[in-house]
């Protein structure tokens, strides 16, 4: 597996940065940069999930609990905007904010906790590279030098605390990993393979693409994780991580039998 890695991690133009994590074991099976900061992407909605449901859990509210969306939330390409919607449940916020990666749902969701309560979240269940410094489309922060970003450690963190349930009760991190699971973009982790169930989330902008994830495999449980930057094409990038999915996905196969 690691030499089949390399040999693509050798014949790309971009920057590259992977875990590959046992979870039997709870050992690292590979590691590449894992431990260099990064724009996140869309993937820092995990971590936000997590606060977000905390919240929920230690306030005794209802996932049926109803919030306000602004027109300043909204942005294109968003499932609330589409709707015109002025209200929603955490539930539906939560929902789109991962299947679809709706943008307008976080950014209700960020002004929902405040940036302050979502950061001091991310440090005390130990990620020491993840930050929110701006929300999704704001592209005058961006411009400004803010932006979100994380490391590989700190997703393969994050997805280990999912599968050991060691952040949320029980009723809470099977909401979000049912969530994770019912993620709609199966152009990366997923794309070479069939019939797994997968807890992941993708991200990309323009020059960064992602997905990170629980792979719930017959043989083993395993996360794996990979992290494109400095990119030219992001399709390039998608089938590229479908490759790495693939040869470690087939890995766990053999090793099993």
């Amino acid at each position: 597996m690691i030499h089949q890695i390399r040999s693509l991690l050798n014949n790309v133009d971009f920057k590259v940065h992977l875990f590959v994590k046992d979870l039997k074991t709870n050992q690292y099976l590979m590691t590449e940069k894992i431990d260099d900061v990064f724009s996140s992407a869309s993937i820092i909605k995990v971590p936000i999930l997590l606060a977000v449901l905390n919240y929920v859990q230690e306030h005794h509210l209802s996932l049926n609990h109803v919030v306000n969306i602004s027109p300043d939330h909204k942005v294109d390409f968003s499932v609330l905007t589409e709707q015109d919607l002025t209200t929603s449940t955490i539930y539906e916020l939560l929902y789109w904010m991962i299947t679809t990666s709706d943008n307008s749902a976080i950014n209700v969701l960020i002004d929902f906790l405040g940036f302050d309560e979502l950061n001091s979240y991310f440090t005390k269940i130990g990620l020491t590279n993840t930050r929110l410094q701006r929300k999704m489309m704001d592209f005058n922060k961006l411009n400004q030098g803010y932006d979100n970003v994380t490391t590989a450690r700190d997703m393969a963190h994050v997805f280990t605390m999912i599968y050991q349930q060691q952040l949320l009760s029980e009723v809470y991190n099977e909401i979000a990993i049912d969530i994770l699971c019912k993620q709609r973009d199966y152009e990366r982790l997923k794309r070479y393979i069939a019939d797994v169930r997968i807890a992941h989330k993708t991200g990309s902008l323009d020059t960064v693409c992602h997905d990170v994830g629980i792979v719930y495999h017959k043989m083993t449980d395993y996360i794996i994780g990979v992290f494109t930057t400095e990119l030219n094409d992001l399709e390039v990038a998608k089938r590229f991580i479908g490759r790495i999915s693939k040869v470690v996905y087939d890995y766990v196969e053999r090793r099993g039998t």
